[in-house]
């Protein structure tokens, strides 16, 4: 069996999605609750057709689960920002991870190419509590330093992945 992808568990040579894949998982990631029947009517299959599809994706780890879509803002998250780790030595992205999984305010991580080391998207009350977080991700053993960019609007957010296949 080929290797896996560097971003999944799953095969490099997993059977791609078709049409009505796609079509099912655009449904899904406007809706979740979604009966079979609803998601049926508008990708034109019946219920227990987008049934079996939908089984099928779950067990080959396409859907990982349903989940709600929240408005932090409403929530008292007003104040995001991008935060920028610049690490000393070679650190480990473990090491990295380990860290940052201990601040609730840091909704995703990412090692990436470049000079800086690690993309942290932030969620905060308000200013303060921002520069309370950059303050405490600063003081990490392995950070060199730190530099952020405030969100003064979100102009797009999509699902993690797009709804179709990749071109």
């Amino acid at each position: 069996m080929p290797p896996a992808s560097p971003f999944s568990d799953r095969p490099a040579d997993a059977a791609p999605l078709d049409s009505l894949d796609t079509a099912i998982l655009r449904e899904l990631a406007v809706d979740a609750r979604a009966s079979y029947a609803e998601i049926g009517a508008a990708v034109s299959l019946s219920a227990p057709a987008v049934k079996r599809r939908v089984d099928r994706l779950r067990a080959r780890g396409v859907v990982r689960g349903y989940t709600v879509l929240l408005d932090p803002a409403a929530l008292g998250w007003a104040t995001e920002a991008f935060v920028e780790l610049y690490c000393h030595g070679s650190t480990s992205p473990a090491t990295m991870r380990a860290a940052v999984e201990n601040y609730p305010e840091v909704v995703s991580a990412s090692t990436v190419t470049g000079d800086v080391d690690v993309v942290l998207q932030v969620r905060a009350h308000d200013m303060r509590h921002l520069e309370q977080v950059v303050e405490r991700l600063a003081a990490e053993p392995f950070v060199a330093r730190t530099r952020s960019t405030i969100v003064l609007s979100a102009l797009l957010r999509r699902p993690d992945v797009p709804a179709g296949p990749p071109a």
